[in-house]
Parts: structure tokens; sequence; C-alpha cells
């Protein structure tokens, strides 16, 4: 039977966010998962993700960047967007301790959203784990343009997971950043995937993509 969802309201200084909670009995952690620059929490990718992971013990929790909320289409500025993944955090605590739940909370993202969790993370947001599903290393075909400065100093578990046709990280140049930041940083391949995980010759939904996803992210928690 599907875990059931539910709405929630995060405040964000005088702003406030959508977010959409879900928590299976018992889980063994809390996800917390932002979306990409151009799509909200409610693409069919994201509720795939989520749902699977439910399916499988964790409890999550998704949401809107403010600009995604107020019907924009460019990204908010990183202290905007840090500061919502804050309160998205605060407040997945804050659902855990309602059901007596102290697990560990992890940040998650879809490119832009993960590529915010770090920063928060680099930036004093506590989190168990950071999880990057497709991280935008760089602008497809711009590889001079890296972002990876502020990912050197973080020394809590990371799982990247990475499409081998995806243009915002070129294959040799994540291998050397992730192999830079140490043993807390794992890579894992995803074969013929792109930014979005879209496999050439291999129709599925982009839930179904997000939802094959999920198990080597709760396999990655389950061991950290």
């Amino acid at each position: 039977m599907p875990v059931a969802e539910a709405p929630v309201t995060i405040a964000v200084g005088d702003l406030e966010v959508s977010g959409m909670y879900a928590r299976p009995e018992s889980p063994f952690a809390t996800l917390v998962l932002a979306h990409g620059a151009g799509a909200g929490m409610d693409h069919p990718f994201m509720a795939g993700f989520t749902r699977a992971l439910n399916d499988d013990g964790v409890a999550t929790l998704r949401f809107n960047f403010p600009y995604r909320e107020a019907g924009r289409k460019f990204p908010d500025r990183p202290p905007l967007a840090i500061a919502t993944w804050r309160a998205a955090m605060e407040s997945a605590s804050l659902q855990g301790a309602a059901h007596g739940d102290g697990g560990p909370v992890w940040a998650a993202g879809k490119s832009f959203g993960g590529r915010m969790a770090s920063m928060a993370v680099a930036e004093g947001m506590e989190a168990a784990g950071l999880i990057y599903l497709g991280y935008p290393l760089h602008p497809p075909g711009r590889p001079e343009k890296i972002r990876d400065e502020h990912l050197y100093g973080l020394e809590l578990p990371m799982l990247f997971l990475q499409g081998t046709r995806d243009t915002f990280a070129t294959r040799e140049l994540l291998e050397s950043v992730v192999a830079r930041i140490g043993p807390t940083a794992v890579l894992e391949w995803i074969e013929g995937g792109d930014h979005s995980f879209a496999v050439a010759g291999n129709k599925r939904t982009a839930a179904d993509i997000g939802a094959s996803l999920a198990p080597r992210v709760a396999e990655f928690i389950r061991r950290a």
C-alpha cells in the first residue's frame, strides 16, 4: 500500500514554500529533496524517486524553492536557496520529532537542488549526508567553469549519481573531483544516462527513472 503524502508549508523568512512529506512506518532515515532548475517538486521524476524511497523505509520531504513557488523560471540566488534549504531541513526534523523519530536526516537534490544543498552544508547546515542526482559540475560544453571549490571541505558521506552522457559533468573531471574530496565521497555512474538519467532506446517514464535510482540511495544511506 502506497505511503500517504501530506502537504506542508515551509516558512523561509517572510516567504512560504510548499512541501510534500511522507513517512512510512518506522523509517530508518529521512531524506529531504530539492528539485532542479527547470522543474518543481511535483515533477514525476521527483515524485517517483521519493515514493520508491518511502517503499524502502525512508521518510521524505520534497519542497519548492521560492522562485518555483512564485512561478518564475530563473532560479533563486544562493543566499535565498540556502535559506530555503535550512528551513526545509528544520521542517523535516520537526516532522520526525512529532512522530518520536530522531533518526538521521539527509539532504538530496536534482542538479541545482543538490549543488545548493552542498553549499548550505558548507555554510554550516547540519545533514547526515548528501545525495547528488546529477551534480552540475559545469555548464554544458564549458568544463573550465567548474563549480567545485566548496566541496573539498565537506567530510560527511556523499553519493554522486551521474549519467555517463550528462553534459553537465565531464567524466574525467568529475572523477578527479570526487577523488580529491576523499573516501567519504562515492561516485556511481548510470550507464547511458543523460542529465535527467534517461537512456537512449530505453523508454521509461520520468517517474520510473526516478524510482530506479532509489535503491542505490537507500542502500548508501543504510551503509553510511
